[in-house]
């Protein structure tokens, strides 16, 4: 700006010399606030920035919102501050506002958990556990619709619980859901059926084992669905402990860089906290079930599904529903490359998935896509969900 260069010098107002006498403001808000003169860039970004400062709540809204638009701690050094939140502070303190404004929330004020989102996700592991049960005490007909309405019952606690609490977050994620459910759904429903299509795949038909004779009832995984139902409450919790901790981080941090260096381990935190609990209720599942507990797909779904979710409602809705359509897609694409692999001349179609098979067994193909796509999506999150404006209040309280 065409003022910077006039308030290096010591007699220039708003300069060193002027500044060491001007403290505070004379409203006593912090100091900056009463600097004057033709050339004030602070002034200037305050124009450029005029919704964000009028409707903050807090100068860690500006900050965050400064750093959504690219500034960065060595710009606020152009404005003679520290850091962005150094800057935040006194644009928020030279707004003018109402006498009898309320005054802004205290820093300390943190998101206390709540029962509803609370009950809300222990919900679609109840349901699920419920249906469960009456399919495995009931035959024929009955046991249909017992299934299909406990499916029903399922997804609409899941739907009710991603909708409250720290999973549901920025209203502008509701974009990016509306893209991905329709593939959430195919990679939940595949945890539960896919290793068994698969087998049928590379095995001669739906009804073939291994060793090419008819077989039995169709393969089906509901330890994998109900560990999945279930993993809405750790989900919830680490999702949570996340927003608190990085909202904490953001109130003592002093700069752009101090507060990603301190929220990157927070969310590695709630990532491990989350493979914890999940890789204990799919022992429990598969205990309780008497299925063998497949770990390797179920965890590298939950932590792929987990990841997604976080990216979503921070607002960062794109790449996690690229990351889901391919991996679906990866899904869909294995037994289908199997059977076309039966056609003449085609065989070579079917060739990775089959050597993949021979190697880690049906539950390899999943493992593979899930954990490629976790990983990327944990690199993008660091990249991120460690940016101030990324853990601004939301509408919704957590």
């Amino acid at each position: 700006m065409s003022g910077l260069g006039e308030l290096d010098r010591p007699g220039a107002p708003g300069g060193p010399a002027a500044r060491s006498d001007a403290g505070t403001g004379p409203d006593g808000r912090g100091p900056g606030v009463s600097r004057r003169g033709a050339a004030d860039p602070v002034k200037a970004l305050m124009h450029r920035h005029r919704e964000l400062c009028e409707r903050a709540v807090d100068p860690l809204e500006i900050a965050a919102g400064l750093e959504a638009h690219g500034v960065t701690d060595r710009t606020a050094a152009r404005f003679r501050h520290r850091d962005v939140f150094s800057l935040a502070e006194e644009m928020y303190a030279r707004v003018p506002r109402d006498a009898d404004a309320p005054p802004p929330a205290a820093p300390t004020a943190l998101p206390r958990p709540r029962p509803d989102w609370a009950l809300l996700t222990l919900l679609p592991g109840v349901l699920c556990a419920a249906a469960l049960t009456g399919v495995r005490l009931t035959d024929g007909r009955t046991s249909l619709l017992v299934a299909a309405a406990g499916l029903l019952a399922v997804v609409l606690a899941v739907h009710a619980a991603l909708r409250r609490g720290p999973l549901s977050g920025h209203r502008r994620a509701h974009q990016g859901l509306q893209r991905t459910e329709a593939w959430t759904c195919w990679l939940i429903g595949y945890a539960a059926l896919g290793d068994g299509l698969l087998r049928a795949a590379v095995h001669g038909g739906p009804d073939a084992l291994p060793d090419g004779t008819a077989g039995g009832p169709w393969p089906f995984a509901a330890a994998s669905l109900l560990t999945l139902a279930l993993a809405c409450a750790p989900a919830a919790w680490s999702a949570h402990f996340l927003a608190v901790q990085a909202r904490r981080r953001l109130n003592s941090s002093r700069g752009l860089e101090e507060f990603a260096a301190g929220v990157q381990p927070l969310l590695l935190a709630a990532l491990a906290l989350f493979l914890c609990a999940l890789t204990a209720l799919t022992a429990l599942c598969a205990t309780v079930l008497g299925e063998p507990a497949d770990y390797a797909p179920i965890l590298t779904l939950g932590a792929l599904l987990f990841l997604a979710r976080l990216l979503t409602v921070h607002g960062f809705a794109h790449v996690p529903a690229v990351v889901i359509a391919a991996v679906g897609a990866a899904e869909v694409l294995a037994p289908a490359t199997v059977f076309a692999g039966r056609l003449p001349e085609c065989g070579f179609l079917a060739t990775p998935v089959e050597s993949l098979m021979s190697a880690w067994g049906p539950a390899g193909v999943p493992s593979l896509v899930c954990a490629s796509a976790a990983l990327i999506l944990l690199i993008h999150a660091t990249r991120t969900l460690t940016r101030a404006s990324a853990h601004v209040r939301t509408d919704q309280p957590c």
